[in-house]
């Protein structure tokens, strides 16, 4: 079964419209109760799982109210549900740590948990999910001694287990157990480094599109944009294009940088700005303002400008601000 993770606003993309195209999942995953929220306006009729359980107690109440399930990962969680048992019932996951070392109970607190749980009968475990750190490095043993450490840690005990994020889906199949929960993929990325979306069968949904708004013609010599970062190796003509990293464009995208105008490439060059980018035109001919122009998409993969910003596809997508108009 699969939990369709459409934390910080579906990765970016906007709740409103993944979430009815995702209807399909047996759960969604999110990362609050305000997210939850949010969604459950969109797709009432899926369980939300709150990956990170509650931050504040009076967040109690309305996870009741709305049949939210909970991520239950450190005892101090835990010790607020059996103070609050007016406010059950609950379904919950517990999360078990088995080497990310951020968000879950450790292994060998598991018998204690079980302890204080069985005292809290109204409350229904669903079943028990860890994470990988590494399960995007095929070279590295951690992924396969956390798939073993948490099997045998559960070997005795009922429910259901979930492992696998987007790279664990793909890479480690022993990772699938009763859940997955794809993240990244779902939107068409690959989860891996120096891999794109169609080296798994995946296809790309976002599409960041704009135009020229402008074409300067410059002269061998002429720095372009903030701090001159660009200086142009001889005459040619720089286009303009309206979007910048106030939409949400990387802002330490280096010159080079790969986008497309009228479906062949024209490199960033100069300095990402706050409204514009500007890219060098040569080899285009006959081009014009108004011509389109494509920054990531279904002919430019989105890993691509991850890498000449020297960052990742979740941070680019996750920083598309609302001034980009949703087709």
């Amino acid at each position: 079964q699969v939990i369709a993770m459409v934390k910080a606003n579906a990765y970016g993309l906007g709740i409103d419209k993944v979430a009815p195209a995702l209807a399909g999942t047996d759960m969604f995953g999110v990362s609050s109760i305000d997210e939850a929220l949010i969604l459950k306006t969109h797709c009432a009729d899926k369980p939300i799982v709150l990956m990170e359980g509650f931050f504040e107690t009076d967040e109690i109440d309305l996870i009741v109210e709305h049949q939210f399930i909970l991520v239950i990962h450190c005892m101090d969680q835990l010790q607020y549900l059996r103070e609050k048992r007016s406010a059950l019932p609950l379904k919950i996951w517990i999360k078990l740590d088995t080497g990310m070392n951020r968000l879950g109970f450790s292994l060998h607190m598991l018998a204690q948990v079980q302890a204080l749980l069985a005292d809290l009968p109204a409350i229904e475990v669903i079943g028990y999910l860890t994470h990988f750190p590494d399960a995007f490095l095929l070279d590295k043993t951690t992924t396969r001694r956390q798939i073993v450490d948490f099997n045998v840690c559960l070997e005795n005990i009922s429910g259901d287990r979930s492992l696998a994020n987007s790279a664990g889906i793909i890479a480690w199949p022993l990772a699938h157990a009763d859940w997955v929960r794809p993240g990244i993929m779902l939107y068409g990325v690959s989860p891996f480094d120096d891999q794109i979306a169609r080296d798994h069968g995946l296809k790309p949904v976002l599409s960041i599109t704009s135009e020229l708004i402008a074409i300067r013609q410059c002269r061998q010599g002429d720095a372009v944009g903030y701090a001159g970062t660009y200086v142009c190796p001889e005459d040619m003509y720089i286009g303009v294009v309206a979007i910048g990293y106030g939409d949400g464009y990387p802002r330490h995208a280096e010159n080079g940088t790969p986008i497309l105008v009228n479906g062949k490439l024209a490199p960033l060059a100069g300095r990402v700005s706050m409204d514009m980018i500007t890219v060098d035109l040569r080899g285009h001919i006959n081009v014009k303002v108004g011509d389109p122009v494509e920054l990531c998409g279904k002919n430019l993969p989105i890993e691509h400008l991850a890498k000449h910003a020297g960052t990742i596809p979740y941070e680019i997508m996750s920083h598309i601000t609302d001034r980009l108009r949703s087709k």
